[in-house]
Formats: structure tokens, C-alpha cells, sequence
């Protein structure tokens, strides 16, 4: 008998207004380790306690306002393409994700631990407003591409190549967690007034009953510059 993958609650954005994305606790295949492997015996295996520790500088707060001068300017359009994050080691491409038929965001592939995906309801990174990259945090079969993200630090730089060839360098604000039942959909789903990106994925305390986490963890992070291509 082949093993089931658990389905989790996981925050479904959908835009309501030029600023601001509502967002809505839907059924899906979730975003990091969401998912469990049932042994034949009913038995569960757990994530490894590194997964589930998040570190003490990550706090439950956002962080605080960015100086606007320290933004550089938007640029046109352009979809990502590959995300870098050099300090992790991170380089990954960058898939699209829309919706499914039943309303719920798409994600990328689970067996593929090194893929990201930009939720195209948000905004192309390097634009103002919040573009937001979803990734896995694990399956059962290892760590993926933001298993680490919650050791981001402040300044960390975070690159997103764009399809024109340029590439937008973000400097990360801070690492937020935010436990799911009470997300704060504005603050990390709703329009800022310049260039913000925003990388979200799962941690924290796993529920084994449920199969999911039981925190989000959020990057946030501004543009500090673009390459051209």
C-alpha cells in the first residue's frame, strides 16, 4: 500500500482591493511540511525537531517600517524567474501560481525540494506593492528550498532574477512567525506603498493529528536595487 499524504489548512490569498489581499483558511496541499508519512502500522513520522525550532530572534511581530529612502525605485513589470538567497545557498526557479478550480493557490510541486513559486495575484518583484514567493519547508523525504529561511537576519540580501534578465536585490527587514489560526492577513498580504517582497512557508510546533504545522514563518524584505539584464 503506497503512503497518503496528509492535506492541511493553509492561508489562501485573493485580491479584493488595489491594496489589499483577503485572505481565506482553505483546504490544500500545504506550503512546507504539511505533510506526514502514515507508516502501514498507522504509525506517523514526524519532522525533525530542527524543523520545528524556530529561532529566539524570531518574534511575533512584524518588523518595523522600512525608511522609505532606503527603497530604490520600482521598475516595470517582469516575472521572476530564479530566487537567490546567497547567505543560505539558496537558487532556485521560480515557478507561476494561480488558482485551482475549487479556489485554493496552487504550489509548487512537493517532490521537487528545490522550486520555488511566485503567487501571480501579487505583484512581479522589483513593483510596488507586496510580491509574494511560497515555498516548501520539507516533506517527508528532507528538507527543501526555504528550510531555512526563519535564520534570515536584517540586511540579508535576497535576489529575484526577472524574465527581462535584470535582477531585483532585496534587503530582508525581518522574520516574522505567525500561528495560522490568527494570520494577519493585512500586514503580510496587503499592498505596500513601494517595492516589498514577501517569502512564506511553514514551522513551528507539528500537529500530528492534523498533519501541518502550526505557525507560519514570513520574510520580509525591500528593494534596495536592480541589475539590469
Amino acid at each position: 500500500m503506497m503512503a497518503q499524504r496528509y492535506r492541511s489548512r493553509y492561508l489562501v490569498p485573493r485580491r479584493i482591493g488595489p491594496n489589499t489581499i483577503a485572505v481565506t483558511g482553505l483546504i490544500m496541499l500545504g506550503v512546507g511540511a504539511f505533510v506526514v508519512l502514515p507508516a502501514i502500522t498507522g504509525g506517523v513520522s514526524l519532522p525533525p525537531a530542527s524543523a520545528q525550532k524556530i529561532p529566539a530572534t524570531v518574534g511575533t511581530a512584524p518588523p518595523a517600517p522600512v525608511d522609505i529612502a532606503a527603497v530604490a525605485p520600482a521598475v516595470p513589470p517582469s516575472t521572476p524567474v530564479q530566487l537567490e538567497i546567497p547567505v543560505l545557498g539558496v537558487k532556485a526557479p521560480v515557478m507561476l501560481l494561480g488558482r485551482n478550480s475549487d479556489g485554493t493557490v496552487q504550489v509548487p510541486p512537493l517532490e521537487n525540494h528545490n522550486l520555488a513559486g511566485w503567487y501571480v495575484g501579487s505583484v512581479t518583484p522589483g513593483a510596488d506593492g507586496s510580491s509574494v514567493i511560497l515555498g516548501h519547508v520539507d516533506n517527508y523525504a528532507g528538507p527543501s528550498v526555504f528550510f531555512s529561511i526563519k535564520n534570515l537576519q536584517v540586511r540579508d540580501e535576497v535576489k529575484v532574477v526577472r524574465a527581462d534578465g535584470s535582477v531585483a536585490e532585496f534587503a530582508v527587514d525581518g522574520v516574522q512567525k505567525v500561528a495560522k489560526a490568527q494570520f494577519p492577513t493585512s500586514g503580510i498580504y496587503g499592498n505596500t506603498p513601494y517595492p516589498s517582497l514577501r517569502l512564506v512557508t511553514c514551522g513551528g510546533p507539528f500537529d500530528a493529528a492534523s498533519g501541518h504545522y502550526a505557525d507560519n514563518i514570513v520574510v520580509y524584505a525591500h528593494l534596495t536595487a536592480v541589475q539590469a539584464g
